[in-house]
């Protein structure tokens, strides 16, 4: 089974904010919520923990499984370049991302969706066959994009409707 968790709140989220590469740690409620998730994740031993590398990825995946996170480049959040940390209705958006044309350092998203199901296939070919518990923490792009890559990309394109909220997780299975 696939676990993926999206990382719990940070100050950033309370303040709607977009969180990028710049994003902060959990903030108190944030921490509560990846003790909360290890309560409700307690009978699940987890044979494979991997994060994105952005602290609060790492620590919700470690403290809802007491579990060290094997970190991956390839989890990491959409980078959302000049328009990380700005008031989500102050962002001029094209689709679901920032507008590359105002906003420089915006990754491009087939390229973000590229990555990440590029991470999948590798854990498919490495785990699939296997009856082993993986839990996966990452951010409302990557836990969409993970549930798109089981599900498929709607029509409209937004891999976000995937996504859990903050501190919760969906199970998938190859």
């Amino acid at each position: 089974m696939i676990y993926v968790v999206r990382h719990g709140q940070t100050d950033l989220n309370k303040e709607g904010r977009l969180q990028g590469r710049q994003g902060l740690p959990l903030n108190e409620y944030g921490i509560e919520q990846a003790r909360s998730l290890r309560e409700s994740l307690q009978n699940i031993k987890f044979d494979y923990v991997f994060s994105s590398p952005q602290e609060r990825a790492v620590q919700t995946a470690e403290l809802a499984t007491g579990v060290k996170a094997k970190v991956d480049p390839r989890l990491d959040v959409f980078d959302l370049g000049e328009a990380d940390s700005l008031k989500k209705g102050e962002v001029q958006m094209v689709g679901g991302v920032p507008d590359s044309s105002i906003y420089k350092g915006v990754e491009e998203i087939h390229s973000f969706i590229k990555r990440v199901f590029e991470f999948m296939q590798e854990l498919k070919n490495e785990y699939g066959s296997r009856d082993i518990n993986i839990l996966l923490s990452g951010h409302r792009c990557t836990t969409g994009c993970i549930g798109a890559y089981f599900e498929g990309i709607p029509e409209d394109g937004n891999i976000l409707k995937f996504s859990s909220d903050n501190g919760h997780y969906k199970v998938y299975t190859f």
